[in-house]
């Protein structure tokens, strides 16, 4: 009989915890996106750092969806990519890469806003901007569904 009333007091505190936090269970714990999204934007660095676009590419999801916003509305994982490849042709138009300021936002378990600075240095120039890229957990991991970069 202790252990029956045991059982319902652990039941019911488990159910009145499970209330107070919005009242839904789930299987999968709440991880902190943070250190794969890091992880994501440092290998487009330095891939984009060596000259690889396809590389620099592996950040975004491969999907019709995928957009990126500049002068322009680019729609489609393969033309973004096509985009990059004609508009950096050579290493010396990519120059070095350099993010700052980031910010992660959550918006939900499975949608992250980053926002943060961009930097080109190049021989002849160093042009710079924000940006604003919208991450979404996929099967693969964390990829770029959108980004406006200007």
């Amino acid at each position: 009989m202790k252990k029956i009333v045991l059982l319902v007091t652990v039941l019911a505190a488990v159910l009145l915890v499970n209330a107070a936090n919005g009242g839904s269970f789930s299987s999968a714990p709440v991880v902190d996106p943070s250190t794969a999204i890091h992880a994501v934007i440092d290998a487009q660095v330095a891939a984009w750092n060596r000259g690889d676009i396809d590389a620099y590419m592996d950040g975004y999801a491969r999907s019709d969806d995928t957009m990126f916003v500049g002068a322009d509305v680019t729609r489609g994982w393969t033309k973004v990519r096509d985009r990059y490849k004609a508009k950096y042709d050579s290493k010396a138009k990519m120059g070095k890469l350099v993010f700052s300021d980031l910010e992660l936002h959550p918006m939900s378990n499975n949608d992250v806003v980053v926002t943060g600075a961009w930097n080109l240095t190049r021989a002849a120039d160093s042009p710079h901007g924000r940006t604003t890229l919208i991450f979404h957990r996929r099967p693969e991991g964390w990829r770029i569904v959108y980004d406006h970069s200007s």
